[in-house]
């Protein structure tokens, strides 16, 4: 398999509890980012990647209803969990995508891996050039071994590849440069109640029109004609959470073996 797309999910954010459950136009929010991602020219098999922890039974239960590949694993070791998975079929590539973010956009998935370089081992829109919920990594398996091996910080077995980014010199590293422009001021994530009220907005206006599904260039335009959808949840500051863990990093004990 050359490319392996990895969702992760999880009900237990402290901000937004069961985010990815949550109903939007009568799905859940990770149904959504499970058909929008699923919609990519080039992934070959979604897979879930959740928690052993019982509040996350859910999650198991609604993607196994759905007939995808889910795998749960270490609730604050995120790195072994990404790992101990992917091994299962050890891919070319991984994708990996986050739940919350459900007007993930395939056709931009698309575009990166067409760019995407023989020599590169890792990709993602390093310089923030897209919206805060559009985010994509695109690692090899092998790269992806290596940082779990090798990172001993907190920070880097709870965020899956800040190991790679700790250590650009060791990788062939390949910025994605948004084609749609310099969305980094766009925040169309959920972490916040605000967030889910501004992604319901969007959704509800779509559905008004009788599209089911649409793209990222369509919201830019609905947002055009109506940029006080905007203030719905303007003011939060992108990336809290790993802001969070880098102010309590510590090293941690590594796996020893696979």
């Amino acid at each position: 398999m050359k490319y392996l797309a990895m969702i992760q999910a999880r009900c237990g954010s402290s901000r937004l509890p069961s985010k990815v459950l949550k109903d939007l136009c009568g799905k859940t929010v990770l149904e959504h980012v499970i058909e929008r991602v699923k919609r990519s020219r080039y992934v070959e098999e979604v897979m879930v990647v959740t928690t052993l922890n019982q509040e996350d039974v859910p999650v198991v239960h609604l993607v196994s209803g759905m007939g995808v590949r889910v795998f749960a694993g270490s609730s604050q070791d995120v790195l072994d969990r990404y790992y101990q998975a992917a091994k299962l079929i050890k891919p070319e590539y991984v994708i990996r995508i986050t739940a919350d973010c459900p007007v993930f956009d395939p056709t931009l998935l698309d575009d990166a891996i067409q760019k995407l370089k023989p020599e590169t081992e890792y990709m993602a829109a390093l310089s923030e050039t897209l919206a805060d919920g559009l985010d994509l990594e695109i690692m090899q398996f092998s790269v992806l071994k290596r940082a779990w091996k090798e990172a001993q910080l907190a920070s880097e077995r709870e965020h899956v590849t800040m190991y790679i980014k700790n250590h650009r010199d060791f990788f062939q590293i390949q910025d994605y440069i948004s084609p749609l422009g310099d969305l980094h001021k766009e925040r169309w994530t959920i972490d916040e109640p605000e967030d889910y009220q501004f992604i319901k907005t969007i959704y509800e206006h779509f559905k008004e029109e009788g599209k089911e599904w649409f793209t990222s260039s369509d919201i830019l335009g609905y947002l055009k004609e109506h940029p006080e959808i905007r203030k719905i949840n303007e003011g939060f500051i992108r990336n809290e959470g790993l802001l969070i863990s880098l102010k309590n990093d510590k090293v941690v004990k590594r796996p020893t073996e696979e």
